[in-house]
């Protein structure tokens, strides 16, 4: 391995920098990790959050979107649960919507996606859960009650 990913302060400073974040590989099956990270974010932060399935409708009463370019504005932020080898295609629809950020969660690492998203100018993050640094950056006392069967309107800022 030869990347380097963002430093804490760095991870940190990109969730700051961060209003939409869209979840690509988004799931209704409460048992997947993308699952769990989309109901988190709805009630826990303070972003919009995006779906992005071409096989689902809707999730968490929220409207899922067959792709990148048919969300209703750019996010900031996409975070993938897709495979390995799908990794590619995703890194050119995250730079041709125009995000900010490729967020790769934990299991997935793939350096040539990681590089060719860089030198487009995004800031790539491997390897590493959204909701998880999230919580971390947010101090996660106030979450120690997160209900994933629980949507509210209440959404925590970290700022």
């Amino acid at each position: 391995m030869t990347w380097t990913s963002p430093t804490a302060p760095e991870r940190r400073a990109i969730l700051l920098d961060t209003s939409r974040v869209a979840i690509v590989g988004a799931s209704a099956n409460p048992a997947r990790p993308s699952f769990f990270v989309a109901t988190y974010l709805l009630s826990s932060s303070p972003y919009t959050v995006y779906f992005v399935n071409p096989r689902l409708d809707s999730l968490l009463g929220q409207p899922v979107y067959p792709s990148l370019a048919d969300l209703p504005e750019a996010p900031d932020l996409v975070s993938v649960f897709r495979k390995h080898d799908d990794l590619p295609s995703v890194a050119e629809e995250v730079i041709g919507v125009g995000a900010r950020t490729l967020w790769l969660q934990l299991g997935l690492w793939h350096e040539e996606v990681a590089s060719y998203a860089s030198e487009a100018g995004l800031n790539v993050v491997m390897n590493r859960c959204v909701k998880i640094e999230h919580a971390r950056f947010a101090g996660g006392l106030h979450l120690a009650g997160f209900d994933t069967g629980v949507i509210s309107s209440r959404r925590n800022d970290f700022r």
